[in-house]
């Protein structure tokens, strides 16, 4: 019996390391920006779909530059595109100072899509890299490995923006009776409390964007191996003709847009659903921290069952597993909902680095280009949460103004990740033929 190949190899292992840290990073930027759509909401007085522009600004930065951050790494190398996204990533982070001076929620917009071109070129380069660094029979295996400590990094994100913003925002004020206060003011009593919370909101991100360039400049100066090919020629055309004959590239980057849409729709409007159930929004906080510590167990079962069974049978049977966790969302009734909710977060363990994986095999060279397609597909996570803030918004603005179906409609709203869900699910299953026959 032939003994298995390792999953990093001890030669490359500090590349790995040091690239691994960069999910961490970029997680930590998604978790603290999530509770932000609740957040802005309250501070600007705005409606569901409004407040989901946070998220369109993010994921919609992610599409934009990925593919040219795919350009740049082929014509240049992995650690040039690392500093890069490095260096936008600090900027759109310190771009919050003057966001919050001028109070403008377009401005904060925009810092966010910049910030975003930042990630698209660090997920564009590591995620590959990962890929590259050791045996292609265990490459999915390693990603997940590396993904792990994406949620890592996301329940930093999650802790700051509980502890340093929404626990410290005025406009989150109750009355004796839990009513919130900050509606029933005057406009010159409200001037006040928003000033004082955007720069609330506006801190944690300064500090990020110093810390990132604190990352910048150590990466900057540890010699790194390099992956620089073929003198930086770039075959675009052929290369497009070439991915795009491949199906299993193709479905698996639909497939992806779908998962991380409904990911993204888990994690932003969990805290609607408990602010329904009476949960005020800082609590609620509670139950982000419990679904990505539930992820994160995930991925490390997920980590090791890899190595017993095929990448398709899994995610095939994680996506049916979120299928139901989903329904139990928008049927359960009130706690039992909002834990269904969270256990969604285990099922959806699994997909990113496995449709990923499944998505990149086989592509060698040619894996640069189909990356920054699979980066481009996180703009599902820009289109569903706006279409679910729809949804809520179609009796008022608030979370339980209707019933559809007997149930209010953020409970409803929820069919949106389910459909996305069953998307996932019918590419396991053609992989999962494909490899039978």
């Amino acid at each position: 019996m032939s003994e298995k190949p390792p999953i990093v190899p001890k030669s490359l292992l500090l590349p790995f390391v040091l690239i691994t840290s960069l999910f961490a990073l970029w997680g930590f930027a998604n978790d603290i920006t999530n509770p932000m759509v609740a957040a802005f909401k309250r501070v600007l007085e705005l409606n569901n779909v409004q407040a989901s522009w946070v998220q369109l600004a993010f994921y919609g930065g992610y599409f934009t530059m990925a593919l040219p951050a795919a350009f740049f790494i082929k014509k240049y190398s992995y650690k040039t595109g690392v500093l890069l996204g490095l260096g936008l990533y600090a900027f759109g982070a310190l771009l919050f100072y003057p966001a919050a001076s001028w109070e403008s929620y377009g401005f904060f917009l925009a810092s966010l899509y910049i910030l975003t071109f930042g990630l698209a070129f660090l997920e564009t380069t590591a995620n590959p890299y990962i890929l590259s660094m050791g045996p292609e029979e265990t490459a999915t295996q390693r990603l997940n490995l590396a993904q792990a400590f994406n949620p890592m990094g996301a329940l930093a994100g999650l802790f700051v923006a509980k502890q340093f913003i929404l626990n410290s925002l005025q406009s989150n004020e109750t009355d004796a009776d839990g009513m919130i206060i900050y509606s029933t003011l005057e406009e010159s009593a409200k001037a006040v409390i928003r000033t004082n919370d955007l720069m609330v909101i506006r801190n944690p991100y300064v500090m990020l964007g110093l810390v990132v360039l604190g990352i910048l400049i150590l990466i900057a100066l540890v010699k790194m191996p390099e992956n620089k090919d073929n003198k930086g020629v770039i075959d675009f055309w052929p290369t497009m003709r070439r991915l795009f004959s491949k199906r299993t590239f193709v479905e698996g980057t639909l497939a992806q847009m779908f998962y991380v849409g409904a990911q993204i729709m888990v994690w932003t409007y969990i805290y609607q659903y408990a602010e329904a159930l009476g949960i005020d929004n800082a609590s609620a906080v509670n139950f982000g921290y419990a679904a990505l510590i539930v992820f994160l167990l995930g991925r490390w079962v997920c980590t090791v069952l890899l190595r017993y069974f095929s990448s398709a049978n899994l995610l095939s049977t994680f996506a049916v597993l979120a299928m139901l966790f989903t329904l139990g969302a928008i049927f359960l009734p009130d706690m039992l909902g909002l834990y269904s909710l969270v256990a969604i977060s285990f099922a959806m363990s699994l997909m990113f680095p496995t449709i990923y994986g499944i998505a990149l095999e086989g592509l060698g060279e040619d894996s640069k280009f189909a990356a920054a397609f699979l980066v481009m597909a996180i703009v599902g996570g820009a289109i569903m949460p706006t279409l679910q803030g729809m949804i809520l918004d179609l009796g008022g603005s608030g979370y339980s103004d209707i019933e559809i179906l007997g149930v209010s409609e953020v409970n409803f709203s929820f069919i949106l990740p389910f459909m996305c869900f069953l998307m996932v699910w019918l590419f396991a299953v053609r992989v999962n033929s494909i490899s039978k026959t």
